[in-house]
């Protein structure tokens, strides 16, 4: 008998990452301390940012937002994944995953716009230094978080309502280690035509907009930083912002590798290795990119 949300399916069962029995185990450790130094340098950054009055700048405010984002988007799968790999089924409730889905594309999507945010700061300290007060006030700061989350929490709302009106009938071998939209589409025994769409528009609004924004954002903050007479200060700055460029580059090259391709069962295996970068490398890196003993060209006014 149908249950109440129009499937036949009561669980899902999870694939992995892998499956080679001889490398369940190391990679159980391995995103172990993946997960641990993720979680522990983000609520270090949360609670630093949060005691420390000095730091509650418009800088370390989006920082704040990023390691509240960066550790609720690890932990939404990795302890369900770490359990995965030493465990001998890998079931996931229908309940749970549509959850687990909800939560992955909400907190996705922040990611996007919040590393916006913090490339916008950047270019406002750097190329509109006399602006930076107004430009960077509290209020505006609010808004561009608020927004940020209104974004994520449309985006999310759009693909997990879209996915409750599918029914899945047999098939419930989800070939990932969590539940993402391409992978669990691929299940569904009715017409997936809405549920793609809404992936091809929301896709390319929250991963292409905020990309074009923080490269054309970082191309000025280039230009100004070659334009600085220190060769000292030159140096540090462009090293500092070419590690948020590699960071930002990890997160939205691997984001849309997994969606804006063609959805098909190899491109769901390539997928898995490259969802690892946005939902666990990423994370685990932001805290030591954006470290609080950073004085670099994204905190400090334009030293031309």
């Amino acid at each position: 008998m149908a249950s109440s949300n129009g499937s036949f399916i009561t669980h899902f069962v999870l694939l992995g990452l892998t499956d080679r029995p001889d490398l369940q185990l190391p990679l159980f450790f391995l995103f172990l301390v993946m997960y641990m130094v993720t979680v522990l340098g983000n609520v270090g950054m949360i609670t630093l940012i949060g005691l420390n009055s000095h730091l509650h700048t418009p800088m370390h405010f989006f920082l704040f937002n990023l390691s509240f984002v960066d550790c609720f988007l690890s932990s939404v799968f990795t302890p369900k994944m770490l359990i995965n790999f030493i465990s001998e089924k890998n079931i996931i409730s229908y309940g749970g995953c549509m959850t687990q889905l909800s939560f992955l594309c909400f907190f996705g999507i922040s990611e996007c716009y919040v590393l916006t945010s913090v490339a916008y700061d950047c270019y406002v300290a750097i190329c509109k230094p006399l602006l930076y007060n107004a430009a960077m006030s509290p209020k505006v700061c609010s808004s561009l978080m608020l927004g940020s989350y209104s974004m994520a929490f449309s985006g999310s709302m759009a693909h997990t309502g879209c996915m409750l009106r599918l029914v899945f009938c047999d098939a419930n071998t989800i070939n990932h280690y969590l539940c993402d939209i391409l992978p669990v589409l691929q299940l569904s025994c009715t017409s997936t035509y809405v549920n793609e769409l809404v992936v091809f528009i929301v896709v390319r609004i929250n991963i292409i907009v905020p990309c074009l924004t923080i490269f054309v954002s970082y191309g000025f903050i280039l230009s100004s930083i070659f334009r600085i007479s220190s060769t000292e200060g030159r140096s540090k700055a462009f090293s500092t912002c070419s590690s948020h460029i590699i960071a930002v580059s990890l997160y939205f090259r691997s984001g849309a590798f997994m969606y804006l391709r063609p959805s098909s069962a190899g491109s769901i295996d390539v997928g898995k290795i490259s969802s690892v970068f946005y939902t666990n490398t990423v994370p685990m890196m932001n805290p030591l990119i954006y470290s609080l003993r950073n004085k670099d060209a994204c905190s400090e006014k334009n030293p031309e």
